[in-house]
C-alpha cells in the first residue's frame, strides 16, 4: 500500500494536471450557474408569476443536479506510460534555455537569429538521440548506425561555422563567434567526461560573449540579456547531465533493450506512418453556388527524426562519419595496404631502377596534367582586409591605406596573444598592452607603435617601415627588409638587433642631451678573412 501510495503521489504528469485543471474549471462554471439559477428564482417568486416559478423550479432542479453531480468523486482513470524523466527534463531545458535565446536574437539581428536556430536545431536533434539511448543498447560510437543518428548535429555545427565565414564583416561578428566556439558542446553525448567538456567550451564562448559585452553593451542593453541568457545555457546543461548522463549518454540496461540499430527503424517507420494522414474526402459541390470545392490541404510535414539513408553513392570523403569512422579502426587502419617484397624495392636494387619507366600517352608525353602555370603578381586576387583574433593571435592583414583617417589601427592585447601584421601598405598599427610576439611580414610604408613584447619583434620582407618601442623588447630580428628606422625606450637599451641581407637600417636611441635620439646607422658591410684554419668576420668601417 506503500509503494501504491507513492506511486499515486510520483504519477502526475502534465497531462493529468491538466485535466484535474479542466476539472475543477467545470466546478467553477457549474457553481456560478446555480447562484445565477438561484437569484433569478428570488426574482420570478416576488412577480408572483407561476409560469416562471415553474421555470426557476426546473431551473433550480437542473443546477442542483449538477451540483450533486460536481461533488460525487472522480472516478480512477488508468494512468498512460510515462515519458521517461530524462527526456523530459531535456525537453525543459530546450523549452526554458534555448527557445528564451532565440526570442532574444530577435531582438539583435536576423543573422545571430539564423545562427540560434541553428543552435536550436542541435538540440532539437540530440533530444531525438536521448529518446533512442532509453529503450536501446549503447551501440559501438565507430558503427554507420551511430553516424548517421549524429549526422543531424554535425550539420548544424557546420552550418553555424559556415554562416559565420559567411558574415565576417557583419557588425555582429561577435555573436556569431560566441555560438560557434560554443557549438562543439554537443560532443558531451560521447565522451566519459561530458561536465569538463561543456566547461571548457564554455570559457571558449565566454572569451567572445565578452567581446560582445565590449562592443554592445553601451549601445544595446539587449546584449546583456543576451549574454546572460547564452552562458546560463551552459550552466543549465551541466545540471541536466550531471543529473542523467554523468559519463556520457545513458544508454539501456535492461534485458529486453533492443538494438540500436532496431530502434532506428521503428521510430522511422513510426514517424512515416503518422507524420503524414491521409487527406480528408472533399465535400461535395454547393448546388447554390455551383462552384467546385477548394482542394484538400496538402499533408503535414514529417516530424523532425533521425533519418537512416543510403549513402553509397556518396563520395566518402564528403561524410564526416565515414572519416570518424576510418580514424577509430584502430591497428585495423593498415590492413589494406600491400606488402611490397625485399626483391621488389628499388632502394634494395638498384639493377631495378634502370628498368622502371614512366608510363606515357598516345602522344608520346609523360602522364598527369601539366604543371600548373604560376599567376602573375598582376592577376592576384586581392583578398578584403582583416582584423580578428583567432584563438590567441592576432592577425592585421591586406590593409592597404588607413581605415579611418587620422586614427591608428588599435589592438588591446595580453600576454598570452601574439600579432601578426601581413601585407599591409601605408597604415599605422598601435599594439597596446604587453604581447607574447609579434611579427611584421611584406609590409610597405608601415608604422608601428609597440607597448612591450615578451619575446621580441620579427621583420621579414618589409620596405620601409617605422618602429617605435614605448617600454620593453628583448630583441628584434629583421630579415630581407629595407630602409627602416628603429626608435627604441630607454628600458630598451641592451635590445639585441639581429639583420641578415638588410639595408638602410637605423636604430635610434635616447642617449643624447635631455633625453634626445641619437641615430645608428646599422652596418651592412662585412669584412671576411682566413687565418688559423677558419674564416674571421668583421664589420667594414669607413673612416674619416
Amino acid at each position: 500500500m506503500a509503494d501504491q501510495g507513492k506511486f499515486a503521489i510520483q504519477g502526475f504528469n502534465l497531462v493529468k494536471l491538466l485535466k484535474r485543471l479542466e476539472d475543477a474549471t467545470a466546478r467553477l462554471e457549474d457553481v456560478t450557474i446555480y447562484q445565477e439559477g438561484y437569484i433569478q428564482t428570488k426574482v420570478n417568486q416576488r412577480a408572483g408569476s407561476n409560469d416562471n416559478y415553474a421555470t426557476n423550479t426546473d431551473t433550480k432542479s437542473i443546477e442542483e443536479s449538477n451540483r450533486e453531480k460536481s461533488m460525487q468523486p472522480e472516478p480512477i482513470k488508468e494512468i498512460d506510460e510515462e515519458t521517461p524523466k530524462s527526456v523530459l527534463e531535456f525537453e525543459t531545458f530546450i523549452t526554458e534555455n534555448v527557445d528564451p535565446l532565440l526570442v532574444i536574437s530577435e531582438k539583435i539581428d536576423p543573422v545571430v537569429v539564423e545562427s540560434v536556430k541553428l543552435f536550436q536545431k542541435a538540440f532539437l536533434a540530440q533530444l531525438n538521440l536521448v529518446e533512442l539511448a532509453i529503450k536501446s543498447k549503447k551501440p559501438d560510437y565507430s558503427s554507420q548506425e551511430f553516424m548517421d543518428a549524429i549526422k543531424p548535429i554535425n550539420k548544424s555545427i557546420m552550418d553555424i561555422s559556415n554562416l559565420k565565414d559567411k558574415n565576417r564583416q557583419n557588425e555582429f561578428f561577435s555573436y556569431l563567434n560566441a555560438v560557434t566556439e560554443g557549438a562543439p558542446l554537443f560532443s558531451w553525448i560521447a565522451v566519459p567526461t561530458p561536465m569538463s567538456l561543456i566547461s571548457d567550451f564554455k570559457d571558449a564562448a565566454q572569451f567572445w560573449t565578452n567581446k560582445v559585452l565590449k562592443e554592445h553593451k553601451e549601445k544595446d542593453p539587449n546584449s546583456v540579456e543576451w549574454v546572460n541568457t547564452f552562458l546560463k545555457l551552459f550552466d543549465e546543461l551541466k545540471v541536466y547531465v550531471k543529473e542523467y548522463h554523468t559519463t556520457g549518454l545513458s544508454w539501456s540496461n535492461k534485458a529486453d533493450a533492443i538494438e540500436f540499430k532496431d530502434a532506428i527503424k521503428s521510430a522511422s517507420t513510426a514517424t512515416s506512418t503518422h507524420s503524414a494522414p491521409a487527406p480528408a474526402p472533399a465535400p461535395a459541390p454547393s448546388v447554390a453556388s455551383g462552384a467546385p470545392p477548394p482542394p484538400p490541404p496538402p499533408p503535414a510535414p514529417p516530424a523532425a527524426v533521425f533519418e537512416v539513408k543510403n549513402d553509397e553513392a556518396a563520395p566518402a570523403g564528403n561524410d564526416i562519419g565515414a572519416v570518424f569512422a576510418e580514424l577509430n579502426q584502430g591497428e585495423n587502419i593498415t590492413k589494406g595496404l600491400k606488402k611490397v617484397d625485399k626483391s621488389q624495392q628499388t632502394h634494395k636494387n638498384p639493377e631495378l631502377r634502370s628498368q622502371s619507366t614512366v608510363p606515357s600517352d598516345a602522344t608520346g608525353s609523360k602522364s598527369g596534367p601539366p604543371p600548373k602555370p604560376k599567376k602573375p603578381s598582376t592577376l592576384k586576387t586581392k583578398k578584403p582586409p582583416r582584423q580578428e583574433l583567432a584563438g590567441n593571435k592576432w592577425f592585421i592583414e591586406n590593409y592597404d591605406a588607413q581605415p579611418k583617417e587620422g586614427e591608428p589601427i588599435l589592438i588591446e592585447a595580453n600576454k598570452d596573444e601574439s600579432v601578426f601584421i601581413g601585407r599591409c601598405s601605408n597604415v599605422f598599427i598601435q599594439i597596446k598592452g604587453k604581447v607574447n610576439a609579434i611579427s611584421l611580414s611584406e609590409t610597405d610604408n608601415c608604422s608601428l607603435l609597440v607597448d612591450s613584447s615578451i619575446s621580441g619583434l620579427d621583420i621579414i620582407k618589409s620596405n620601409k617601415f617605422g618602429i617605435q618601442v614605448e617600454h620593453y623588447l628583448p630583441q628584434i630580428s629583421i630579415d630581407k627588409s629595407d630602409n627602416g628606422n628603429i626608435y627604441l625606450s630607454e628600458e630598451s637599451l641592451e635590445t639585441e638587433v639581429f639583420t641578415s641581407c638588410s639595408t638602410t637600417i637605423n636604430v635610434n636611441l635616447p642617449v643624447g642631451e635631455d633625453g634626445d635620439f641619437v641615430e645608428f646607422p646599422v652596418p651592412e658591410q662585412l669584412k671576411h678573412t682566413f687565418g688559423n684554419g677558419k674564416l674571421n668576420t668583421a664589420v667594414f668601417e669607413h673612416m674619416g
